[in-house]
């Protein structure tokens, strides 16, 4: 299941990156600046995955099988039909999703390693997976309880990881898609504009739209923003130096002051 899951990932990438050389959002990037860029992103992010393999390997799978052989978390409290279980654990899950990721804004120890993934000044499909080691770290360590809490199966998870990676690879990207598109997409889940105004460098709009897959949970949870995306400028004031966008830079960044 993880080989189908990274070869529908990297189908997925490569799509992106593809459309956002023949339609653009922001036309200011040549070639070789996307090519830079995006290596340095997925440099970055297969790092992190030999990383993670080695330490946690087996682990969440292991978290989840556990819940579901000893009826233990939240589900499995609750003898609902298979599609409605399957449904509920996704929807929790993305719940979950939306409250890790607004704290990892709102808590200094969790927002040093985040603002790696904040510090990118030309966002695109690759931004997707620009993260520090030390954030992903941390995550897995939390779902290892979070999984069977929940009470979530390994097929349920493995679901919502395969339809997460699309969602966040493409509304990362910088594919010009029609308002019209964007606004209908955006009813139910995280649209490319949405997710912009989550990188401006305005740190209000920074600490918004927060959501993964499903965008009402900012419309519920009040954080929510809206704005023309057009003037938007990526990055973080204090983190706009080239050195920073450097692998170096983004693997020293949660250590050092700004």
């Amino acid at each position: 299941m993880r080989a189908e899951l990274f070869a529908t990932q990297a189908i997925v990438l490569g799509l992106c990156f593809w459309l956002e050389s023949i339609a653009p959002f922001f036309m200011d990037r040549t070639p070789k600046e996307r090519l830079a860029h995006g290596a340095r992103n997925l440099t970055i992010s297969g790092i992190n995955g030999l990383v993670l393999a080695a330490l946690f390997s087996g682990m969440v799978a292991s978290a989840s099988e556990w819940g579901s052989l000893h009826r233990f978390g939240l589900l499995n409290r609750f003898e609902l039909p298979g599609r409605l279980n399957m449904f509920t654990g996704f929807l929790l899950f993305d719940l979950w999703m939306y409250l890790w990721h607004r704290a990892n804004h709102r808590l200094s120890p969790l927002w040093r390693f985040h603002r790696v993934h904040h510090s990118d000044t030309l966002m695109d499909t690759t931004s997707a997976v620009r993260f520090h080691l030390g954030e992903l770290a941390i995550s897995t360590i939390l779902r290892l309880a979070v999984i069977p809490l929940l009470g979530i199966s390994l097929k349920n998870l493995m679901l919502y990881e395969i339809v997460l990676g699309p969602v966040i690879l493409f509304h990362h990207s910088n594919i010009a898609l029609p308002e019209i598109w964007d606004r209908r997409m955006r009813l139910l889940v995280v649209s490319p504009n949405m997710h912009r105004v989550h990188h401006s460098d305005i740190p209000d709009e920074t600490n918004s739209n927060y959501s993964s897959i499903f965008s009402f949970w900012d419309k519920l949870l009040g954080t929510y923003r809206k704005r023309e995306t057009l003037t938007i400028r990526y990055g973080l004031k204090e983190f706009t130096g080239l050195g920073w966008q450097s692998i170096p830079g983004m693997l020293i960044n949660p250590f050092v002051r700004p």
